[in-house]
């Protein structure tokens, strides 16, 4: 990847060696890891995704359903959402982190950078892994033997389409660390959706909880990092990743209608397609499919870049009329 003549200012090495140095005490893989190999016993009767956060979860049709449908939709969305996570992780964070760390881009070969980076993949890694147990304790319980086939959620199949319209490798190369940067800022108000839920099994609500205090050291960490990479990139660079920032938020930030259909229809909901085409005609407005619509941390780091006025995204508004 081409970089600009002069290098930037570069990464405030103290915010992330402090970051580092606290790594140890604060890593959940190094403090909470008995809350989740050792969690508390399942509850039958409590609900295992929230139903405010189904879209259609109010709609007649789907309240109308029979009490075993409606268990099950719920179920398969604590799947998915977990599905979702362990997609993003392990096919967009962790190639990017590796990317990162063998200073692909531009401006981060570093030590601290390099640390940094490598105890944050190491957190990936065990999320993905506290994940697999709350779905597969999930399955066990609820007795699922069978799933639909849903492929990738919408934030993968959005990146893989960006990727396949690109014809040059540093392209895509950006197109993975935009991803990632969005979702590493993100992350915390999608986990959130579930960590402050009590309608729901105890554990489910923990898993989400000790991801998100993880994430609130990977958010500051990506925005540093950008800092660096972005004022080295060459003006060519800088500008995709400018037009391409609004299509990486939405990927992140979007409601998997397709995904949910797959799932009603699984289901034995007849009027599945009925149903998801009210709930999307619901909710109106530019920024109707949005499931994640704080976008506090993209606001920050775009004006610590210079480039809050060029990014074809409303970041102040959005939450508001979504």
């Amino acid at each position: 990847m081409s970089t600009i003549d002069q290098p930037g200012e570069g990464i405030g090495p103290s915010t992330l060696r402090r970051l580092a140095a606290a790594w140890p005490k604060r890593a959940t893989v190094r403090t909470d890891m008995d809350q989740v190999t050792d969690p508390q016993a399942y509850d039958p009767k409590r609900l295992d995704y929230p139903v405010s956060l189904m879209p259609f979860g109010e709609h007649p049709d789907f309240q109308g359903a029979s009490e075993e449908q409606r268990r099950t939709v719920n179920t398969l969305g604590w799947i998915a959402y977990n599905e979702r996570v362990v997609a993003a992780e392990e096919f967009v964070v962790n190639p990017t982190f590796e990317m990162i760390g063998h200073a692909v881009f531009p401006g981060v070969d570093r030590f601290e950078v390099k640390e940094i980076v490598r105890q944050s993949h190491i957190d990936e890694v065990w999320h993905t892994y506290i994940h697999m147990l709350g779905m597969q304790r999930t399955r066990e319980a609820r007795g699922i033997t069978a799933e639909p086939d849903c492929a990738h959620p919408v934030t993968n199949r959005l990146l893989y389409a960006a990727k396949n319209a690109t014809s040059e490798r540093w392209e895509s190369d950006l197109l993975y660390l935009l991803w990632t940067t969005v979702g590493e800022v993100s992350v915390n108000a999608f986990l959130d959706l579930m960590a402050r839920d009590t309608t729901v099994q105890p554990v489910h609500a923990l898993i989400a909880r000790l991801h998100a205090r993880d994430e609130s050291a990977h958010g500051p960490v990506m925005v540093e990092v950008m800092k660096d990479i972005f004022v080295n990139l060459s003006k060519r660079q800088q500008d995709f990743f400018i037009a391409a920032l609004p299509a990486g938020i939405t990927a992140f930030c979007s409601e998997d209608f397709d995904w949910w259909l797959k799932v009603l229809e699984f289901a034995g909901l007849r009027s599945a397609k009925d149903i998801i085409e009210d709930s999307r005609s619901a909710r109106g407005g530019q920024y109707a499919e949005l499931l994640v619509t704080d976008f506090s941390g993209l606001r920050r780091m775009c004006r610590e870049l210079g480039i809050e006025d060029r990014v074809d995204f409303d970041l102040a508004s959005a939450g508001a009329a979504a």
